[in-house]
């Protein structure tokens, strides 16, 4: 019996392993083979070794789009969390009409990145609504956002926490759900206000699914495309170029497909090094 138990586990199991191994494992494996090679998509591939590493490290494009990435991932993951985290607790309180905020705050999520970037690249440009409402207000040269060196990144940044902050809100509503009211009660009792409920126990009672944003959101925040590739092109220059953007570039534009592979095996490394700091830091700050 506990073996035939066993068998129907693993037969469960079965198709999410085999989509693992066709879609996940064989891709990486693959690309690392590549990041060995000079494969440009037509003649044959010749083995270089580390070559393409040691290009990439010399490449002044690469830091500059590790520096966008990283700029954008320490300012999307910060206020899109923050935001997510205001938005549970205010909708999570009994007000009239939440249901309908709850759906307005997440319907963004629900909307394709494409239409989502062509809009805002509408509300965004020189004479926009936005720049439009700046002047109203006194601003006598609003900043030009998409055609700026100086805005561009700061704006998709700005497009991708008004596009995201709904989903993590959802996250964070359903772990403010496990928090039990007595314990609000409670404090009441002890004269507790807001804000220190909100500190001594929503904060350390939501720390696991804080933790789980944050993994998620940082390594989202890493794979950001969409929005580079139909807002800005990574331009004007280079000012709005990222990692997962500059791979793109490099293989299905240069048609270097092993310096392609290159950067994104450096990319694989940084996010798990990322994730593994992560999880060795939540043992001092997750409270389960």
């Amino acid at each position: 019996m506990a073996r035939r138990e066993e068998i129907a586990g693993y037969l469960f199991l079965l198709p999410n392993m085999i989509g693992f191994f066709i879609f996940t494992l064989v891709p990486v494996v693959w690309g690392l083979l590549l990041s060995l090679t000079n494969y440009d998509g037509f003649s044959d591939a010749a083995f270089v070794g580390l070559a393409n590493f040691k290009k990439l490290f010399r490449d002044d494009y690469f830091y500059t789009s590790l520096r966008n990435n990283i700029y954008y991932s320490i300012v999307s993951v910060t206020l899109t969390l923050l935001f997510g985290l205001l938005l549970a607790v205010l909708l999570q309180q009994k007000l009239k009409g939440s249901e309908v905020f709850k759906t307005i705050f997440f319907f963004p999520q629900l909307t394709s990145s494409v239409a989502f970037g062509v809009i805002f690249m509408a509300l965004f440009r020189g004479e926009g609504p936005v720049n439009s409402v700046l002047t109203i207000l006194g601003m006598a040269n609003p900043p030009k956002w998409l055609t700026s060196t100086a805005w561009s990144m700061t704006t998709i940044t700005i497009v991708s926490i008004i596009k995201n902050m709904g989903y993590y809100m959802v996250l964070f509503l359903s772990g403010l759900q496990s928090v039990s009211e007595e314990l609000y009660e409670a404090a009441s009792l002890d004269g507790a206000g807001p804000w220190k409920k909100f500190k001594s126990i929503t904060l350390p009672l939501l720390s696991p699914t804080t933790f789980l944003c944050t993994v998620m959101c940082i390594i989202n925040s890493f794979k950001v495309f969409d929005l580079v590739n139909i807002m800005t092109d990574g331009g004007p220059g280079r000012s709005s170029n990222v990692l997962v953007y500059r791979i793109y570039q490099e293989a299905f534009q240069n048609y270097k497909f092993g310096y392609a592979s290159a950067y994104a095996v450096v990319l694989f490394v940084l996010v798990f090094i990322v994730t593994m700091i992560q999880f060795q830091g939540q043992k001092k700050w997750v409270n389960y």
